[in-house]
């Protein structure tokens, strides 16, 4: 026989062993996701403590990234899960991105397509929809700000060019990274991704503001068109 102690019941976990007790003591990087997920949600189901609840989600949803992509109503299909919860689990993540989007947004400079990917993935990752950006930049290549032009599917038929251009026109900026993200994951460009470039690469040109790459984003990966020539003279 086991002489492991099994737990169903946080308070029955010895003190310096729970995870609110560890984090303020040793600090948040010493705890599993599970068990940061299991002081957001304070309590488990019937038959099983908060880390084995937390721990459950993330296995039915293969981690971290797919619970923040699930839906409120997704993550009240898993037992014990209820909507006051889900709604925990969904405020938390969403306030680290934008922790994240915030910190990699200030005044960031921008010289190459890894730091202009480092600036929008946090914000176009995960996102279930669609989404053109615009990082608009001045003549240093400092971002002054990052501009949602666009929420749908994105392609020479939807996107008006001049939108692209228009906070950049009224905040003088001398350059521009557009992005945008792909849903599944998958940031290989399509024929509609290279049309839209050459437009807006175009665009850019009559109105002397450089259009410096244009980004595809997934779920953890990016692709630069300029630096696969695509779309660009």
């Amino acid at each position: 026989m086991s002489d492991v102690p099994y737990h169903t019941l946080i308070k029955e976990i010895p003190i310096d062993e729970r995870p609110r007790e560890r984090l303020a003591q040793y600090g948040e990087g010493s705890l599993s996701t599970a068990e940061l997920i299991a002081i957001i949600i304070r309590t488990g189901s019937r038959n099983q403590n908060a880390v084995g609840l937390a721990q459950r989600l993330l296995s039915q949803f293969e981690g971290l990234g797919g619970v923040h992509r699930a839906s409120v109503v997704e993550l009240c299909g898993v037992l014990g899960v209820g909507e006051a919860k889900a709604v925990q689990i969904k405020a938390a993540i969403e306030l680290g991105r934008r922790v994240l989007t915030a910190a990699v947004d200030a005044r960031a400079q921008i010289l190459n397509p890894t730091d202009a990917a480092h600036s929008l993935m946090a914000a176009l990752g995960y996102l279930q929809q669609e989404q053109l950006h615009v990082l608009l930049l001045d003549s240093k290549h400092y971002v002054m700000r990052r501009v949602l032009v666009y929420s749908g599917n994105v392609n020479t038929s939807m996107i008006r060019v001049s939108e692209v251009f228009r906070e950049a026109i009224k905040d003088n900026a001398t350059a521009i990274i557009v992005a945008h993200n792909h849903p599944s994951g998958d940031p290989t460009p399509s024929r509609e991704d290279v049309e839209v470039t050459r437009a807006i690469v175009k665009a850019g040109g009559l109105l002397d503001i450089a259009v410096l790459d244009h980004l595809v984003i997934g779920r953890r990966d990016y692709v630069s068109l300029r630096e696969r020539k695509l779309g660009f003279a």
